[in-house]
């Protein structure tokens, strides 16, 4: 069994799943410590994609005249902090602790970082002994260390001196893996507020905006020797972030410079469903596992974002980086028509 724990790339038409052999093993442990495993592993790529699915919505603050409009393909990274490429094995009632401090890799960390993990517990008045690894990270296939979220966006001018900017994937994929994506924001300049302000370059705006994704996934039993057997294996992930910001910008005829300062947060969740029968002690016992694995996750906090963009006439290049729990980079390009 692979590809049970992902890491999800959105483009136009496709969905990347990059993965890790060896998951599986987490199913060893006692049903209390399963999902509390699971959870370690999968948790820096969880909030990783609640702030990089939060990041990118604009590159200026000056919104677009009525029914002007842009199309900005962008990506954007949040990198995930040292601390968060490791987390710890103890307290757990079905791991054997030997003496020091176990760890394992995240999803985030070392390929080579995973941990070999001895198990007994009682279920049902029957004793479970086994051994298992801890799957590594992907570290080294991800940029930076970054958690990625490419995204293209469309904004369009309003009455009212706004914009309405929109995100959208339709359901996409293969018999394997399939998944959507939606966003919509709202950007509003109220320079005018600020009286004299409006006969400057400075322009300032507020901007709110609400994506989420949906991915599902089927597991198949990809070798039917090993100690686990899979039966309508499932894993269904979604996620919802969100945005308030109060943003600014020097506009002047090639060189834009834009920041903001505001609030990410979201929320996610794992569920995998079917049936697992899991062996132990040379297949002299077995357990069945009805969908195991039910994981909520949600991050949120305070942002500062500063970027640039270079204007060649209606072709944009632009790049920012916003310091938060995660802090960010993110880069692309517009064709803006005003």
């Amino acid at each position: 069994m692979k590809k049970i724990l992902l890491l999800l790339l959105f483009s136009v038409s496709t969905i990347n799943i990059y993965s890790q052999d060896g998951a599986e093993g987490i199913l060893f442990a006692a049903s209390e410590d399963t999902n509390r495993l699971a959870e370690g592993y999968v948790n820096p790529v969880m909030n990783g994609l609640i702030f990089s699915m939060s990041n990118g919505w604009y590159h200026t603050a000056k919104v677009h005249k009525k029914f002007g409009f842009d199309i900005t393909i962008g990506v954007s990274g949040s990198i995930v902090p040292s601390k968060d490429e490791i987390f710890s094995l103890t307290n757990l009632n079905s791991v054997n602790q030997p003496s020091g401090n176990l760890t394992s890799a995240t999803i985030a960390g070392s390929e080579n970082d995973g941990s070999t993990a001895t198990v007994t517990f009682q279920e049902n008045g029957i004793t479970f002994t086994g051994t298992f690894d801890m799957p590594g990270g992907i570290k080294e296939e991800l940029p930076i260390n970054a958690v990625p979220a490419p995204a293209i966006q469309a904004s369009l001018g309003l009455p009212f001196q706004s914009d309405i900017m929109v995100r959208y994937v339709p359901k996409v994929g293969d018999n394997d893996v399939k998944g959507s994506l939606f966003g919509v924001g709202l950007k509003k300049e109220i320079t005018d507020w600020f009286g004299p302000l409006g006969k400057t370059p400075l322009h300032i705006s507020l901007l709110a905006a609400y994506s989420s994704m949906n991915v599902d996934y089927n597991i198949t039993d990809e070798d039917p020797t090993d100690d686990i057997e899979i039966e309508n294996g499932k894993v269904d992930f979604d996620l919802n972030s969100y945005t308030i910001q109060a943003i600014a910008s020097l506009n002047f005829p090639i060189i834009n410079v834009y920041g903001g300062v505001g609030y990410n947060g979201g929320s996610s969740s794992f569920v995998m469903s079917g049936k697992y029968t899991v062996s132990y002690n040379a297949s002299l016992n077995q357990r069945t596992l009805n969908d195991p694995l039910n994981l909520d996750f949600n991050s949120s906090g305070m942002n500062a974002t500063l970027g640039t963009r270079i204007s060649l006439g209606f072709f944009k290049v632009f790049g920012s980086y916003t310091f938060q729990e995660y802090n960010s980079v993110n880069a692309g390009i517009a064709f803006s028509f005003r």
